[in-house]
């Protein structure tokens, strides 16, 4: 298996605040800010300036680094959301929070290549992906050109197809062969800065999220910053035949599993709570 370079402080990125650095060193959380009307848990609660600035700032406060914007929902079977359409709703939120909270940094949510430029040409950081490349053949170019970070995530099908009847021989081998060709073929365009995310949820059982779940350390091969994202999701709200609304407490069980086995990055909802797993994990692995 190939090795590749993880981030480090020396190369973490920095928002317009000196203070503002991004660094997997450690730990880490993502706060999720949904301006969609359509996401599975918390869609339409954060639509006008004063609740996408006042969420914004409670999650940096509660201990956030970094600050997910998505204008697509992602669930099962939500209806496709072209470049465009994206770009109306997420630049003047870039610009609003670029000016109100200076050191932000913000992640833009989007498989889309057009979207990713002008985003990060507006004020962004990150480019998330959840189809890796797969749904715009110009994305990998364009990460290229733009030097930022990149979050790769795997997913079978597309958000419309994903979950009809998933099927693996072996999960977690088949994201790790995956994974293995996607960022070959990003080091020989000269991206570097990889964040790999096993796309829980995204074309997989509930039985192939906790293979991945259980096997999660031997994705800690590549060398490379590994982003989990449970937050609430049906992997645990259908185990325990109840809802989004509940799932709080099997969110703080699964980020607690991954943790322990080398996560680098939580992408969530409830910072608060994201943040005491962290704490409490990394205490005990320092102190026993």
């Amino acid at each position: 298996m190939s090795k590749y370079t993880s981030f480090s402080v020396s190369n973490s990125i920095k928002g317009n605040s000196n203070s503002s650095v991004f660094s997997t060193k450690t730990p880490i959380i993502m706060g999720i800010l949904n301006i969609t009307k359509d996401s599975f848990f918390d869609g339409g609660l954060y639509l006008n300036e004063e609740q996408i600035i006042a969420r914004s700032k409670k999650m940096l406060e509660e201990g956030a680094s970094i600050i997910d914007i998505g204008a697509q929902s992602s669930r099962p079977g939500a209806n496709l959301v072209q470049a465009d359409e994206e770009l109306l709703k997420l630049l003047p939120i870039i610009k609003l929070l670029k000016t109100e909270i200076p050191e932000i940094i913000i992640s833009v949510d989007t498989f889309w290549a057009k979207t990713a430029n002008e985003c990060i040409k507006a004020g962004a950081h990150i480019i998330n992906d959840i189809s890796a490349g797969e749904m715009d053949e110009k994305m990998f170019d364009t990460i290229a050109k733009l030097q930022v970070p990149y979050i790769i995530m795997h997913m079978q099908g597309t958000p419309q197809s994903m979950q009809e009847n998933p099927i693996y021989n072996n999960v977690m081998a088949e994201v790790i062969s995956y994974f293995d060709k996607k960022i070959a073929l990003l080091i020989a365009k000269g991206v570097k800065r990889i964040i790999i995310d096993p796309g829980f949820g995204f074309g997989k059982t509930l039985a192939h999220n906790y293979q991945l779940l259980n096997k999660i350390e031997q994705l800690n091969q590549f060398e490379l910053p590994v982003l989990i994202g449970t937050s609430r999701k049906s992997m645990i709200y259908k185990l325990l035949n109840t809802s989004p609304k509940e799932a709080l407490n099997g969110t703080s069980v699964t980020n607690t599993i991954a943790l322990q086995k080398g996560a680098s990055i939580l992408r969530v909802h409830d910072v608060k709570e994201a943040m005491e797993c962290i704490k409490i994990t990394t205490f005990a692995k320092n102190n026993c």
